[in-house]
């Protein structure tokens, strides 16, 4: 990591503001350093030239505040405060105080965090009805979107492949180390002949006054649902990336979602769209502008890597971001409708790979122990620590958690999606359930069979004890399942994936990957 320029070091400390804070922290992304004080956040754009962003000079970078301020306030007026001037005097650096103007930045009041989508969507926060609401908003903002000749223009089959090529060239370095020769070859492939095929489709979208300006990088880490709900941070450096296809823009969410395990709510909030917009049309290019949306977003984080100001931690967590893009774009190319299950003892580490398998193959997320709870209409994270087979946990209500969790599953794959169902699945009736379920839908299926020695199972068992955990999984239930596990058949008409969670949850997930496209299809990052 390299050192902080001066002027950042300056503006973490609290005197550097016009109002009191008791602390200033910074967080980056590859074009911004952003300060957040106590109720307000700094943006600061960063002196580079990336090609298709621009902030080289300090007129450069007030242009670009000030156009921040005017897009933003489109979707998310009341936040967008002021640009303000950052001055030096001698050593010290200040917010509109003494001394020379050395640069800008847009003020934004800060909105409550746990109110951002995102958040909301790992304590299953976000409901259908807010979803109804948001898919309004956004219709409702591409009906009223400024659109013109020369917007049209980034509409055009010659823009659609620029952008695409442009994805391709700029990623080109980065195969082998975030994105597999194969998968990058069989995207561009895939995106190549889609446009090459559907060229009327684009041209007809242009003449139905679909490319608008959009807001241009909606997904769920942008949207807080504060007074209503403010969609913030649009692009504002390169109107070619805000120009577009109002169905790139719903595609974007819908991969956001997709990549959060919650398909469901992307499925869900396209069809409230649609019924909002009355664009049916955009259903044929979802599947193009998913893929393309993702392979976007794994590009940009290709880019973070190459920031020498990121630490090393968040430059590991920066390489898996890019790596699981990738491989959620892939998925949209080359992943057939699939369910797959868990199975195992409590603590064998069934959720990490579900939900890490979720994120990067767009699959939907169904948990026993997230419906089990809802089913009994409590707070997911509250803890329940009945006697075995009392309670929410009896028999009666285990059975009712199951018929739940297939109905879901079958919903999910009627509507041409895959799913994950993580739970114990100790019955062979159970798995024998969901194998019928997949052949009914005409989906392929999985069993994960996942693993933990003993000793290591016991030892995070109570840990977990000690932590903020959804699971009520605890040391005598693992005693009670080891006894009543049924073993799972080799059949070889079975897809069985049997995983060691001894081993580091990615490296798992690379080897369901590979089981799953059979070697043909793929072949392992490194």
């Amino acid at each position: 990591m390299a050192e902080l320029p001066d002027m950042v070091r300056g503006l973490m400390q609290p005197q550097a503001y016009p109002e009191p804070t008791k602390r200033v922290r910074l967080e980056q992304t590859q074009m911004s350093f952003v300060f957040l004080t106590d109720d307000f956040a700094y943006k600061v754009k960063k002196p580079v030239n990336l090609g298709y962003l621009d902030y080289s000079t300090i007129e450069k970078r007030l242009f670009f505040c000030n156009r921040e301020l005017e897009l933003n306030r489109r979707l998310c007026e009341n936040p967008y405060l002021e640009v303000v001037n950052i001055t030096q005097q001698q050593k010290a650096f200040s917010i509109n105080g003494d001394g020379e103007t050395v640069d800008y930045a847009v003020k934004m009041r800060r909105l409550p965090t746990n109110l951002f989508m995102d958040n909301l969507l790992e304590d299953e926060g976000v409901s259908e009805e807010m979803i109804i609401r948001l898919a309004q908003k956004i219709a409702a903002f591409h009906g009223q979107a400024a659109t013109s000749s020369e917007i049209n223009a980034f509409g055009s089959i010659e823009n659609i492949n620029r952008n695409n090529d442009e994805n391709f060239s700029q990623t080109e370095d980065y195969i082998g180390r975030t994105i597999s020769s194969r998968q990058y070859r069989q995207i561009m492939d895939y995106n190549r002949s889609f446009i090459r095929e559907n060229s009327s489709l684009f041209e007809k979208r242009i003449q139905g006054g679909k490319i608008r300006d959009c807001h241009g990088d909606l997904h769920t880490a942008h949207i807080c649902f504060e007074n209503g709900i403010c969609i913030y941070d649009c692009i504002e450096f390169n109107d070619r990336f805000r120009y577009g296809d109002t169905a790139s823009e719903v595609a974007f969410l819908a991969m956001d979602l997709d990549h959060h395990g919650r398909a469901d709510l992307s499925h869900s909030f396209i069809e409230k769209y649609i019924d909002s917009s009355g664009d049916k049309e955009l259903k044929k290019l979802l599947t193009f502008y998913k893929c393309y949306r993702a392979y976007v977003r794994g590009k940009v984080a290709c880019f973070k890597l190459d920031d020498p100001y990121i630490t090393a931690e968040e430059r590991d967590k920066t390489l898996q971001d890019a790596i699981d893009y990738f491989n959620l774009a892939y998925a949209y190319v080359k992943l057939p409708k699939t369910l797959f299950i868990t199975a195992g003892l409590v603590g064998s580490g069934k959720s990490s790979i579900a939900q890490s398998l979720a994120s990067r193959l767009g699959l939907t997320y169904i948990s026993s122990d997230i419906t089990r709870k809802q089913l009994a209409g409590i707070w997911i994270k509250e803890r329940r620590l009945e006697k075995i087979n009392t309670g929410i946990y009896s028999p009666e209500f285990s059975r009712k958690t199951y018929d739940t969790m297939f109905s879901r599953a079958k919903t999910i794959l009627e509507e041409g999606g895959s799913a994950i169902i993580d739970a114990s699945f100790i019955k062979a009736s159970e798995r024998e359930k969901a194998k019928e379920l997949a052949e009914r839908s005409d989906a392929r299926f999985y069993i994960l069979e996942c693993k933990l020695e003993e000793g290591l199972t016991r030892q995070r068992l109570l840990q977990r004890q000690q932590q903020d955990s959804i699971s009520d999984g605890r040391w005598e239930i693992y005693q009670v399942q080891k006894g009543i596990f049924e073993e799972i058949s080799d059949s070889p008409l079975l897809n069985r994936v049997i995983i060691d969670n001894y081993n580091p949850v990615n490296d798992n997930v690379r080897q369901v990957i590979d089981t799953i496209y059979e070697g043909a299809d793929y072949d392992s990052t490194e």
